[in-house]
This record gives structure tokens, C-alpha cells and sequence, in this order.
């Protein structure tokens, strides 16, 4: 009997605490990044800015999206060590619905370090793509 199919590759079964972990590190960075628009606000508005009141709901709003994200983030954080190791899942699908490719290979496993935003770009420097 001869088999000419091909074998279907493995899915990535990954630890669950280790998948929450990566989860946690990106929402650090989204914070880290949401928090940065606020003073170049401040900067291209100027201390009138303050003074408006829907730009003032506007500052306000950038902070309850830094605190939530960092909540977040804490939150699973803190779950993930009652999770035991043994557990794992699939993440392949869920990676698949994942748009951004630096977002894919930090939550797939494959290593980044820093901020996915570049931080030493000087006003007004740009990658083309």
C-alpha cells in the first residue's frame, strides 16, 4: 500500500501560562505606547490644550486607556501563576487572526526585546513599507 498524501504539520501546542505571559509583556507595550501620544499632545497644543474641555476628555480618555491596559496586564498576570504549566492550547488559529507581524512573533513565541515602536526616531522620521 503506498500513501501519497503529505503529513499535515503539528499545530503549536504551547503552555498556557507561557502564551499569557507574552499576552502580558504586549499589553505592557501597548500602555507603554498609548501613554507616549499624551505629551506630544501637549506639545502641538500647547498649556492652552488643558484649558478645552473636550481636549481635556481626550487626555483623560488616553489615561483610562493606560490604566485599563495596565490593568489588564496585571490581572493576567496574576492569574497566570495559579495556571499549572502542564496546561497547554493551540495557538495556531488565534495567531493566524493576528495582523501585525511583530505582534505574531512576540505572541508566538519568537523573541523580541524593547518596544515595538522604535523610541530613538527623531520627529518626523518615517519607514516607508
Amino acid at each position: 500500500m503506498t500513501f501519497n498524501g503529505t503529513a499535515e504539520p503539528l499545530s503549536p501546542v504551547e503552555a498556557l501560562p507561557d502564551i499569557l505571559m507574552r499576552i502580558v509583556s504586549e499589553l505592557h507595550d501597548v500602555a507603554y505606547l498609548i501613554e507616549r501620544i499624551e505629551p506630544q499632545l501637549l506639545e502641538i497644543g500647547g498649556a492652552d490644550i488643558l484649558n478645552a474641555p473636550s481636549s481635556m476628555k481626550v487626555m483623560q480618555g488616553i489615561d483610562l486607556a493606560v490604566q485599563k491596559t495596565r490593568g489588564l496586564a496585571e490581572f493576567l498576570d496574576t492569574i497566570t501563576g495559579e495556571i499549572p504549566q502542564n496546561w497547554a492550547v493551540d495557538v495556531a488559529t488565534a495567531l493566524s487572526l493576528v495582523k501585525l507581524a511583530e505582534m505574531q512573533k512576540a505572541l508566538g513565541g519568537t523573541t523580541r526585546h524593547g518596544h515595538s515602536q522604535p523610541l530613538s526616531k527623531a520627529a518626523g522620521d518615517f519607514d516607508l513599507f
